[in-house]
């Protein structure tokens, strides 16, 4: 303890130095790919049944809730739902980080911009997590570092 600290917050400086040594930015990477894939990986599922079979309702919702200007609404569901399973699954895996946390970066001004304005605040969280990964790429424990692509 230095000697200006109060003994007060010596608990909470033990904790801080905890939470540094274990909470590494490699482990905070690992946690926000899976915490990003998994938001956008149900979202996909919830556009299909089966592995990849677009349902009805999928097309519905494009064409009427994420009408979206200069895209046809069959070609926004396919892409928005093939999108949403491909960079989810890199993700995970750590390939391509950068790459399919700037694909999910555009689909969240996207969704923001033409679809859900009033989100931000998730928009905003989503966006915050995903420039992270634009910036730090997918960590040590990454199929990126593994192939020394990033």
């Amino acid at each position: 303890m230095t000697p200006n600290a109060s003994p007060l917050r010596a608990p909470f400086d033990l904790f801080a130095q905890t939470a540094q040594r274990f909470l590494t930015e490699d482990v905070l990477t690992l946690v926000t790919r899976l915490g990003v894939a998994a938001v956008f990986f149900q979202s996909g599922r919830t556009k299909v049944d089966g592995i990849l079979h677009i349902t009805d309702g999928t097309y519905s919702l494009f064409e009427t809730e994420y009408h979206l200007p200069l895209v046809p609404p069959v070609i926004a569901a396919h892409a928005a739902t093939y999108s949403e399973h491909l960079f989810s699954i890199l993700l995970v895996l750590g390939l391509f980080t950068r790459l399919s946390a700037l694909a999910f970066l555009g689909m969240t001004a996207v969704i923001e911009i033409f679809v859900y304005p009033d989100a931000w605040p998730t928009h905003l969280s989503w966006a915050a997590l995903l420039l992270f990964l634009i910036a730090r790429g997918g960590g040590k424990f990454s199929l990126d570092r593994l192939l020394k692509i990033a």
